[in-house]
């Protein structure tokens, strides 16, 4: 896949000199991360990593990726509507993985003494990478589908400009116009606006569950900035908060302080680290809550690995969505090989085929967030230990995908611009709102695409791994 700026990759003194462009461009932008000593204060910032140029993206996959996503709400709604399908999918994780058992423990309580929401919200990041087949065609294939957090909606719309500046100093003015507009903090926005507008409480605000330490603060201000513009007021609270001001009147309305919470935006929460008692008490209390979270504990569970490798199961995309045979076709053809580790024939199967060829498979945890992923020889160990245990359900098998490399610069703070052989993720963000059993938005919203040196297996951007890119169309 090449594109018209290789050349230049080889130029040393032009790359430094377009390097320190870029970077206070990016600066100006506003593609911006608290830095790594201070992640508390806005004191002292820095540039989020990135590429120099944008990254080639096949036109037709982008396409296809934007054009399924629409898709992919819907069956992430459908299955977190399915208490009987989470319940026996999840059935043989919970048993071993004590992060998913303490979510489903809450789901379950809250199930059984009634669901007090009536809006639901999704806010969804979709990933993919490009296979590419031994004749050289490429196809789109799911990484995996983030339904908690789904982040760089913010950076994803202020790095454009960024890359149409890196070409307009080269007089590439026809190639920058290539380069695609995308603001999806503007449409996650729109979907708490929906869902905040719904709740029906003009005086209500929208609550955003962040950490303290946060180095990653603008991309979430951006959303705040956006309903802000639309006149809704967010306020921030970390868990701790919620536990020490947080609670529910006799209608099971949400308040903090006095103030009403019409919607719960989680920006915290989706890994066991960020979990104590005191905060899985408060995560039990938004539950509860009368507000529109996002995600509710259903959509979080229905974003989890052992979720999606089920889903690819033969005649389970036609149950869950009856009638929508085309949607089913839409969503299959991006599924990869998903295997179940189960104890069973089935998972010793699965085990004995990545043993055998180990380059061709990834073990995944229940785990968001990045880095969590084996490869290659640490896998092979893991799979020794874990062949004989029930811990093994805790885990799915995942054909690894083979995306074309390519060469592309990439910029991080305090380290010399690095020409290197590239991959790329891409990620399609969506959006929906339920009100009852009524669907009234459901859309994409943009795009994230982030690339990486090919030697790192594992990790995004908040990983220290991956950097913001763009997706150059060929």
């Amino acid at each position: 896949m090449a594109t018209s700026w290789g050349s230049i990759l080889q130029d040393e003194k032009q790359l430094e000199e377009l390097a320190k462009q870029a970077i206070d461009r990016a600066l100006a932008e506003g593609v911006l991360l608290r830095s790594a000593q201070h992640p508390s204060s806005s004191d002292v910032v820095t540039y989020a990593p990135f590429t120099l140029f944008p990254s080639p993206v096949p036109s037709a996959l982008l396409e296809q990726a934007y054009a399924v996503q629409m898709d992919f709400n819907i069956l992430v709604d459908a299955v977190s509507q399915n208490p009987a399908f989470l319940e026996q999918t999840l059935s043989s994780t919970i048993k071993k993985d004590e992060y998913t058992a303490r979510l489903f423990d809450i789901y379950k309580q809250v199930l059984k003494e009634g669901i007090a929401q009536t809006v639901f919200l999704g806010l969804n990041r979709s990933d993919y990478m490009f296979q590419c087949g031994a004749d050289g065609s490429k196809a789109l294939k799911q990484i995996e589908i983030n339904t908690i957090s789904a982040s760089f909606g913010g950076l994803a719309s202020r790095t454009p400009a960024v890359h149409r500046h890196v070409l307009n100093v080269l007089n590439k003015t026809k190639e920058a116009s290539k380069i695609l507009s995308n603001n999806p903090s503007k449409g996650l926005a729109l979907g708490i606006a929906k869902a905040w507008e719904l709740y029906g409480s003009a005086n209500a605000v929208v609550l955003l569950i962040a950490q303290e330490k946060e180095r990653n603060i603008f991309d979430q201000r951006a959303v705040e900035n956006e309903l802000l513009d639309r006149k809704i007021h967010v306020i921030r609270g970390r868990f701790e908060d919620v536990s020490e001001r947080g609670s529910l009147d006799q209608n099971r309305r949400l308040f903090m302080d006095d103030q009403e919470v019409a919607v719960v935006y989680f920006r915290d929460g989706y890994m066991p680290s960020q979990y104590n008692s005191q905060n899985w008490e408060a995560r039990l209390m938004l539950e509860r809550s009368r507000a529109a979270e996002c995600p509710d504990i259903a959509i979080q569970l229905a974003g989890t690995k052992k979720v999606q490798q089920e889903l690819s199961r033969v005649g389970l995309l036609e149950a869950l969505l009856p009638g929508q045979p085309e949607a089913v076709a839409r969503l299959r053809a991006t599924f990869a090989g998903l295997y179940s580790l189960d104890m069973g024939e089935e998972g010793d199967q699965a085990i004995a085929e990545a043993l055998a060829a180990p380059s061709h498979f990834v073990l995944k945890p229940q785990r968001e967030g990045g880095g969590n992923n084996l490869y290659g020889e640490e896998m092979v160990q893991a799979l020794e230990q874990l062949k004989d245990s029930e811990e093994r359900a805790s885990y799915i098998l995942m054909e690894k995908i083979e995306p074309e490399p390519f060469r592309n610069c990439l910029l991080r703070p305090g380290s010399p611009a690095q020409v290197v052989q590239c991959i790329s993720e891409l990620g399609i963000f969506g959006v929906y709102v339920r009100q009852g059993t009524t669907l009234v938005m459901n859309k994409h919203v943009g795009h994230l695409l982030r690339t990486k040196a090919v030697e790192h297996a594992d990790g995004g951007v908040a990983a220290g791994v991956a950097v913001l890119d763009n997706p150059y169309p060929v």
